[in-house]
């Protein structure tokens, strides 16, 4: 296993079991961190003004129409999913549903939520390589993800990821959910330009 400071620092660590990485991550609990498939653990970097802005928005945007809509749980960016394929991952903003979280145990819901989100979003910061973004969303729904969005913020580019396929739209106002998210639209003013 490695431990991934960024992509040219890595320092070898040994194999942790999910209970050695929960507490490792409660031991650390001021930084964000994920373990991928592979074992490697990334640290991140706290989001800068502009992005936790952005985050909070879109976080709170999928929250109000969730909380309305009663049909899943909306999740923020502090939220580790372990996916059936060994990852923990964290996405800027998820939505469960409900009825996949009702058989959790209050251990399992305490702790990495044993499921991968059925609409994931993930926003671009300044730190992040588009690509690995794009990485990442490829492994949210090949774990199950049913709905992905990546929004790109500098760039005004939303990147919808279904089952097979990506489409890139060019500075949309809104996206609108469809599938199990259907109902859920995304005003991007506020992601595009934020006004503070």
């Amino acid at each position: 296993m490695q431990l991934v400071l960024n992509d040219e620092t890595v320092i070898r660590l040994k194999d942790m079991s999910d209970e050695e990485f929960y507490e490792f991550c409660a031991l650390n609990e001021d930084h964000r961190i994920e373990r991928t498939a592979a074992g490697d653990i990334l640290i991140m970097a706290p989001a800068g003004g502009e992005t936790g802005y952005r985050n909070m928005d879109l976080s709170a945007q999928l929250h109000r129409w969730s909380k309305s809509d009663g049909r899943g749980v909306a999740f923020d960016s502090s939220t580790g999913f372990r996916l059936p394929n060994g990852a923990t991952r964290s996405p800027d903003a998820a939505w469960v549903l409900r009825s996949r979280l009702t058989g959790l145990t209050r251990e399992q819901r305490r702790r990495f939520l044993p499921v991968c989100p059925d609409f994931v979003l993930e926003l671009t910061s300044p730190t992040d390589r588009l690509s690995k973004v794009q990485e990442k969303m490829q492994e949210w729904m090949a774990n199950g993800a049913t709905l992905g969005w990546i929004l790109d913020a500098d760039n005004r580019q939303a990147h919808v990821y279904r089952p097979g396929s990506v489409e890139i739209l060019d500075g949309p106002q809104r996206l609108a959910g469809e599938g199990l998210v259907e109902g859920f639209v995304l005003e991007l003013a506020g992601i595009w330009d934020p006004v503070w």
